[in-house]
């Protein structure tokens, strides 16, 4: 098979085709992400998952080069499932593709090991881009992120938090979503593998940092907040 490698937008002849896995629940995602990655003769698509558990048997299995993980999976968590890609496979790399807003969660994908953050909105155009990008050791942010971070790490304040929710840890972060999808306390303590008590000690927390006193409050929120970033 013929040898590439990564630099900008374009291959050059090097090393091997690259194999990508994809993680997203949705089976048209997963179906319009591999038409477009199967395009080019050095992109292959090695193996699809629709939740974590199923991803992490097939990263062993299969051993991609890069993984583009959504955020929100069945039965699980992609931010989460970043972390522990990072410690089992740290050579594989990862792209986070999500309908969730980039000003809230690139930040955290990047500390969650992932080494980019692409909308779903932007993937048809700039999907294989953000791919090889990421193949070739760089960072990919959309431009707007990039600017917003740069002027954060010299002092700048000219982009500022629109929302508390910028304030939750991940943690913090996915329990609130798991409420806003309708999910009991228990359950959440059971997925997560946590207590009742430590689920209600998080929603208590989201509640101070949203300023609502009850948690139909909180309820509404969080509904409200997945609703957006469906």
């Amino acid at each position: 098979m013929t040898r590439t490698a990564f630099k900008g937008d374009g291959p050059a002849t090097l090393s091997s085709t690259a194999r990508i896995m994809i993680v997203d629940d949705h089976p048209i995602v997963r179906e319009g992400y591999e038409q477009l990655i199967s395009r080019h003769d050095d992109l292959e698509v090695c193996g699809v998952a629709a939740d974590s558990a199923d991803a992490l048997r097939q990263i062993e299995q299969v051993k991609p080069d890069l993984v583009i993980v959504d955020l929100s999976l069945k039965n699980g968590n992609g931010l989460e499932l970043c972390k522990q890609i990072k410690v089992r496979f740290p050579h594989v790399k990862m792209l986070v593709s999500s309908m969730h807003d980039e000003i809230l969660f690139a930040e955290r994908v990047l500390r969650a090991g992932a080494m980019g953050y692409i909308n779903k909105e932007q993937t048809t155009g700039n999907l294989v881009k953000a791919i090889r990008q990421v193949l070739s050791g760089k960072i990919y942010l959309s431009d707007e992120m990039n600017n917003r971070m740069l002027c954060r790490a010299v002092g700048s304040d000219h982009y500022c938090e629109e929302s508390p929710i910028a304030s939750f840890s991940d943690r913090e972060l996915e329990v609130f979503e798991l409420i806003g999808q309708g999910v009991t306390i228990r359950q959440i303590a059971a997925r997560l593998k946590l207590s009742p008590k430590t689920v209600e000690s998080y929603r208590e927390n989201l509640k101070n940092k949203l300023n609502v006193e009850s948690s139909s409050e909180l309820t509404r929120h969080a509904v409200q907040w997945v609703l957006e970033n469906r």
